[in-house]
């Protein structure tokens, strides 16, 4: 009798051994496949609540997948791709060699604003907007206020985020801006014209200029030149000068030309007459919103 009873709860035993590891499992398939109670906060004319709601994990995913594809949409809507034009150098590229892509003297617009070894420069950009202000009688209030017009169509320019406020971007581009123009207009032994001394480090055709307009070509230091433009068409007071800034430019970059001298003003005449040109060379000619390496490539074609 003894042992029957004891056969039967080794049976009973042996039996739900093998049941509960089942049931174990049944039970967690069913959680995962239920939606789990979450603890929602609800606020209603003021007043907090706390109400206990379903969060599906696979809802979630879904919801997560949605705003991705609508975000993507936004991005496609706004056509941020076809107002881009000033592109980073890729990364395979760069690694190689970056001092053959990255500035070495000067930065311009955003791509290496506040580089440390970079810096140096900058007081220079400080000098030549304040010869700027000087000589045109304006307060740096009126280049703020413009570029800040632009600001918007300006940064769409630029590939990726810009991580810098409102106020630092239209203050960097005021001082490059200026900068640049200002070497535009002392190429050619014009410095001296526009108040700078003789032996002056930057502003003078020696020296770091070759260095300069080395830098000034490199694709991540462009500023677009309808920036260019603005700052132009305030310090002339003449809205109507398309294409000069580009005129400008030609001259101030063409010792870099890849020959054994630059060109005369001669030998360009000739050279746009052996072309067909029924006016004055123009690389911005039927062109908007490009930049100084743009208008370097267009001239040597």
């Amino acid at each position: 009798m003894f042992n029957k009873v004891l056969l039967s709860w080794y049976l009973i035993t042996l039996e739900l051994r093998n049941s509960i590891p089942d049931q174990i499992q049944q039970n967690i398939q069913k959680q995962q496949q239920e939606p789990s109670e979450s603890l929602q906060i609800v606020v209603v004319n003021g007043d907090v609540s706390f109400e206990e709601g379903l969060k599906s994990p696979k809802s979630e995913w879904v919801i997560s997948i949605r705003e991705k594809l609508e975000q993507a949409c936004q991005d496609d809507v706004a056509g941020t791709w076809a107002k881009l034009f000033i592109y980073r150098v890729p990364y395979y590229l760069r690694e190689r060699d970056d001092k053959a892509y990255f500035p070495q003297i000067v930065s311009l617009a955003p791509y290496h604003h506040g580089r440390r070894r970079l810096r140096k420069m900058d007081h220079n950009k400080w000098r030549s907007l304040h010869h700027v202000l000087k000589r045109t009688n304006h307060d740096i209030s009126l280049y703020l206020k413009s570029i800040k017009e632009l600001e918007e169509k300006a940064r769409s320019c630029y590939e990726g985020p810009i991580n810098l406020s409102s106020n630092e971007f239209v203050e960097m581009m005021v001082l490059d801006g200026c900068f640049v123009l200002e070497l535009f207009h002392g190429a050619g032994g014009r410095f001296k014209h526009l108040g700078y001394p003789r032996n002056d480090p930057i502003f003078a055709m020696r020296g770091y200029m070759h260095s300069i307009q080395r830098d000034m070509i490199m694709l991540e230091n462009q500023i677009p030149l309808f920036i260019l433009d603005r700052f132009l068409g305030l310090q002339l007071s003449d809205p109507d000068h398309r294409g000069f800034v580009a005129k400008l430019a030609v001259q101030f970059f063409d010792p870099l030309m890849p020959i054994d001298e630059p060109l005369t003003k001669s030998d360009r005449n000739k050279l746009e007459s052996s072309l067909g040109y029924t006016t004055t060379f123009d690389p911005l000619f039927d062109q908007t919103g490009l930049h100084c390496l743009d208008v370097f490539g267009n001239y040597m074609r």
